[in-house]
């Protein structure tokens, strides 16, 4: 079977996770880049962006390599990963040479933030739409999706698993400011959208030692001196490996029941998740006690957080419990591709 991949090619993004997938299941696989969809003039992108829909100034020239390359390459099947630019049009034209037109949906489409009139143009050409999400699946029906299947996020084997000395790193963890303490009592990482901010606050004001990896969170006073940056991928395995416990937050504008992270966290193992309470985390995870510890408010999580950190076997054994779910349970991407592909057969 021959497999086009359409996304971004860097360690982390899913385009290439689906490649080395591929490649482990000894499919013949080609991954067509779209690092440069939106590079253009900056007041050419900021048109695009604010005035046209968040319009990839390299759409057409895309949309007709992809085109181009089904052509050449002959794929069985298309594999879109998130808002890809394909246009509708360029759709149609692989849709008549007979190819399986697929899209894993990163992101709901219908988040304000990523809302792109060209891309929901497109979504109703693909054969079937998978979404992490339960939340956006009616809306996709509705706007012309005829097949839409829920699919979970899942974790790059290559990528995420334990640290074999998470205690040894060199450089080791910065410190934390008032502290001689260098591995985290709790370990967040993602971006500092808003609504996050009020959780760290409360962690920080009970006193614990919180890291925080990601964009932006240098940017509040108030989380300024937790800020660790953005961490590469054996900078995350390291610190994760290293922290007590490991907070677990969906996005909420994204609609998301669960994250990345909620696979990535336990794949690498080592710190204990605190998982915030939501349907498809006790759909992964089981009651609570199993594999995580759930909560629902902030105050909740604040007082789990102190349990956590005074069971240590209690955390441990939890940690082990979530790993164990994980990394044996069929849940890398290349199981999720082996989903995928099987739809090629109905």
């Amino acid at each position: 079977m021959k497999l086009l991949i359409v996304g971004l090619s860097g360690t982390t993004h899913l385009g290439r996770s689906f490649l080395t997938a591929a490649e482990n299941l000894g499919l013949e696989a080609k991954l067509v880049d779209t690092t440069e969809a939106y590079q253009a003039p900056w007041l050419l992108r900021q048109v695009n962006w604010r005035l046209r829909g968040r319009y990839p100034a390299q759409l057409p020239r895309l949309s007709q390599a992809i085109v181009e390359e089904c052509l050449n390459f002959q794929p069985h099947c298309l594999l879109v990963t998130g808002l890809g630019p394909v246009d509708a049009l360029s759709m149609q034209k692989i849709a008549s040479l007979g190819i399986h037109r697929f899209n894993f949906l990163t992101d709901d489409p219908f988040n304000p933030a990523h809302r792109a009139p060209w891309f929901l143009e497109a979504l109703p050409h693909y054969d079937l739409i998978f979404s992490p999400r339960r939340a956006n699946i009616g809306d996709l029906k509705n706007c012309g999706c005829g097949r839409v299947e829920y699919l979970p996020f899942g974790y790059d084997t290559d990528l995420f698993y334990p640290d074999p000395s998470p205690h040894h790193q060199e450089p080791p963890l910065l410190p934390f400011p008032d502290s001689t303490q260098t591995s985290p009592d709790v370990i967040f990482a993602g971006a500092a959208d808003a609504d996050r901010l009020p959780y760290m606050e409360a962690l920080i004001a009970a006193g614990f030692q919180v890291a925080l990896y990601g964009k932006y969170w240098d940017r509040y006073p108030q989380t300024k001196s937790y800020s660790l940056g953005q961490a590469n991928i054996t900078t995350l395995r390291s610190a994760i490996g290293a922290a007590k416990v490991a907070l677990c937050l969906v996005r909420r504008a994204n609609r998301d029941g669960h994250c990345m992270r909620s696979f990535e966290v336990p794949a690498i193992g080592g710190a204990c998740m605190l998982t915030e309470d939501t349907p498809e985390h006790r759909e992964l995870f089981g009651p609570e006690g199993e594999s995580v510890i759930y909560f629902g408010t902030i105050a909740e999580m604040v007082n789990k957080t102190h349990w956590l950190l005074a069971h240590d076997r209690e955390r441990q054994r939890l940690a082990a419990s979530a790993h164990r779910l994980v990394t044996q349970g069929g849940h890398s991407y290349q199981d999720r591709l082996k989903t995928i592909l099987t739809c090629c057969e109905t």
